[in-house]
């Protein structure tokens, strides 16, 4: 059911645009790893940090902002979230070496977290109830063209252009994005909202068993795909040597996936419990691991296809239960969604960050590598989602 915020009403394009510029900013990077690695003369894990930085800083970022908005209202923290992420477009675009790269993404990072934390805080507090569910698999669905969106550009840009031609692509990204949210973005909060004290909300948040395996089942989904967005260069230019141009082209396969997934979603929550399609959803991620990890024993014309296919699977499992795991983490928190998004957002993004930097470690020039590492992830993950309907 809608609540009632009159005209505070954000279009749904605006939602998916404020959410999904983050994404585009990591996965438009991804294509560009190898480039970075041999332009800054350092090595594939060492460029890799570069994805583990950008999650530690996104996970402080939307702590910082989810506050901030309950302070100065919503629409005045995105503008300065989206401000800062200018200026570490900028800071990119002048990097010289990888440690100012590394910082210029920190800066990047943070204020690209405005665009997760406050759409989502927006959608909690703007809807309930299945047409909750329906809204977050619907911008599920619509972000997913965001991963194909993201390393088709970079992609193509770096094979053509080189990396830094991509950094000017963000560079007006986040003029177009300020321009947009200055233009149509309302201000959503309560008109009686305030910033209430952090303790009592984190002494709730930690005493409730059912929010931290929302948090270890959205951190460790997101970690899946991200970590595949830092991994995948490597699998498909090095292994398979693919153009960056060619790869990027595989992003439509991530787009597809999660897509179908997200859909799937939205038509099963109408008949279905949204844990078990969590758990549904989560056997068809394992399902797809199983296969990528068959690719190294497979004769050499089989492989890059089998894994295209298993890409696909796994990639569609965790689209499948990501939508239901957003829409449920916070539902004993309504009284304080921002502050909760915060914290909750702190806490799943630092994982996300840690399960990204575990990849780059698990890195050792094999395709056997992401299989073994997303197995872990998944079994773990399933584990947890069994105990969700206690």
């Amino acid at each position: 059911m809608k609540k009632n915020i009159g005209n505070k009403t954000v279009s749904l394009l605006l939602l998916i645009v404020l959410v999904g510029f983050p994404q585009i900013s990591e996965t438009i990077f991804s294509p560009s790893l190898p480039s970075i690695a041999e332009a800054f003369e350092t090595s594939m894990s060492d460029v890799q940090l570069t994805m583990s930085v950008y999650f530690i800083a996104f996970a402080f970022g939307v702590f910082f902002f989810g506050r901030l908005s309950d302070k100065i209202g919503r629409r005045k923290a995105m503008l300065y979230g989206v401000l800062l992420y200018f200026i570490g477009n900028v800071l990119c675009l002048a990097a010289n070496e990888l440690v100012v790269l590394l910082v210029a993404r920190f800066i990047q990072a943070f204020g690209a977290s405005v665009g997760s934390v406050i759409t989502q805080t927006i959608l909690r507090e703007s809807f309930s109830g299945i047409e909750r569910h329906k809204l977050f698999a619907q911008i599920s669905a619509a972000l997913a063209f965001t991963p194909a969106i993201g390393p088709l550009i970079g992609g193509f840009t770096d094979y053509y252009f080189g990396f830094r031609i991509v950094f000017w692509v963000l560079v007006l990204m986040s003029v177009i994005v300020f321009c947009y949210a200055f233009l149509r973005l309302p201000e959503t909060a309560p008109s009686s909202i305030e910033l209430k004290p952090l303790l009592p909300i984190i002494k709730r948040m930690i005493t409730n068993a059912r929010l931290w395996r929302y948090g270890v089942l959205i951190g460790g989904i997101n970690g899946v795909l991200f970590s595949y967005y830092a991994e995948a260069p490597f699998i498909f230019t090095q292994y398979f040597p693919l153009t960056s141009a060619v790869y990027g082209f595989l992003g439509i396969i991530v787009a597809l996936a999660s897509i179908t997934g997200a859909m799937l979603s939205k038509r099963l929550v109408i008949h279905i419990a949204p844990e078990k399609i969590i758990i549904r959803g989560l056997n068809i991620m394992l399902s797809g691991t199983l296969l990528s990890a068959s690719v190294h024993f497979l004769p050499i014309p089989l492989q890059l296809p089998t894994m295209i296919v298993s890409v696909f699977i796994i990639l569609f499992g965790t689209g499948t239960a990501l939508p239901n795991c957003l829409s449920l983490a916070l539902i004993d928190f309504q009284d304080v969604i921002g502050s909760a998004g915060a914290v909750f957002s702190l806490i799943y993004y630092l994982l996300v960050s840690i399960i990204t930097y575990g990849m780059s470690i698990f890195h050792n020039g094999t395709v056997l590598a992401m299989p073994i590492y997303f197995l872990m992830l998944g079994l773990i993950m399933l584990l947890i989602s069994s105990r969700l309907q206690e």
